[in-house]
């Protein structure tokens, strides 16, 4: 029998541009779209020119829906960075490391990570992230 597949919402969380859903779940597997720098509430593009300050904010995005999946960072399994420029690979590292020793206890196992340098939909954006989570 097929498990149901469920879309994700959360107010924490941009609403979806386009004709996606923030993210979908069918049985423990949980995708969650990509996610830029954006105010959940208002959709505005924040930190302007700040990679460092965009690669948080987009992880926070990411993790609100993770966790309206009903799934917390350390489910995540991969996570993907899309960046506009090999020069912001050092600041996107520093923040990402900073947001998983907050949210992965000591000696707990890191997602695996692949970061992408390409152009991105909107002009403000140098970062987006996009997450797949086992739940339980």
């Amino acid at each position: 029998m097929s498990e149901k597949k469920t879309e994700i919402r959360t107010t924490g969380a941009p609403a979806p541009a386009w004709m996606f859903s923030q993210g979908v779940r069918k049985g423990p597997i949980l995708q969650v779209s990509g996610q830029g720098p954006q105010d959940p509430v208002t959709a505005e593009y924040l930190y302007p020119g700040d990679v460092k300050a965009q690669t948080r904010r987009t992880l926070e995005n990411v993790k609100a829906i993770v966790e309206a999946g009903g799934a917390t960072v350390e489910d995540v399994v991969m996570f993907r960075v899309y960046l506009t420029e090999r020069a912001h690979f050092p600041l996107m590292n520093e923040a990402y490391a900073e947001f998983i020793e907050e949210n992965i206890p000591a000696g707990g196992v890191k997602p695996c990570r692949t970061t992408v340098f390409t152009g991105l939909p909107q002009e403000p954006m140098l970062v987006e992230i996009d997450a797949q989570a086992v739940v339980g």
